[in-house]
């Protein structure tokens, strides 16, 4: 079947991209990875040690860069619906995290250990109808500002892919109230004309 022009104009932007040479050049399992380097940069969200949730993770861009620098002391528990090749010391769990089962999956495998750092790539599959797109992001969003209140310990931190519009203020708003400080990041790997963005909560406040 002969491909659409959307579709081919898309495979060369991928292959013309340069993160995604530069992830086939450095091991990476996709240009997602170089996101959550950048954030690294600037913020240093990660260290060694840390117990950490990765969410949305597969192919597993930010579960390879995020086990490289917390170490084999470190903890991370790793979920998505589609399936993702195994890493080392990574505890992955393959469901919709939308359903009450693998969410419960998922605080089961985290057990009574403190989290240090909740992280989502997460993006619902994007349909082109705004309005209807935007609300499922927003949900996902919600869903892991959730589990983040629930295994955060005091002063722990959360990071999260967000898009600006319905809902979007009142969420802003949610996660103020509950981190010591909030700010927004765009990544240089992020695409221009991708309308997402980041969302930084630092120092949990707790329950």
């Amino acid at each position: 079947m002969a491909r659409s022009k959307t579709s081919s104009r898309w495979l060369k932007e991928h292959f013309d991209d340069p993160y995604v040479k530069m992830a086939q050049r450095d091991g990476y399992r996709s240009r997602a990875s170089y996101k959550l380097l950048e954030l690294q940069e600037r913020d240093r969200l990660l260290r060694p040690g840390m117990t950490v949730v990765d969410l949305g993770a597969a192919p597993g861009g930010w579960s390879q860069v995020t086990s490289r620098v917390i170490g084999d002391k470190g903890r991370l528990i790793a979920s998505d619906i589609l399936e993702m090749d195994s890493i080392a010391d990574v505890t992955f769990i393959q469901g919709d995290f939308t359903e009450d089962a693998v969410f419960a999956r998922i605080l089961e495998a985290i057990g009574e250990s403190p989290v240090d750092l909740v992280i989502s790539d997460m993006a619902p599959n994007m349909s082109g109808v705004r309005a209807a797109d935007q609300a499922k992001a927003m949900f996902l969003c919600e869903l892991a500002l959730d589990l983040a209140t629930r295994v955060l310990r005091p002063g722990g931190d959360f990071l999260i892919k967000i898009f600006q519009g319905e809902g979007f203020d009142a969420y802003l708003r949610d996660v103020r109230q509950r981190f010591e400080k909030v700010q927004m990041r765009k990544p240089l790997s992020s695409r221009d004309r991708s309308r997402e963005q980041y969302l930084l909560g630092r120092g949990f406040k707790g329950d």
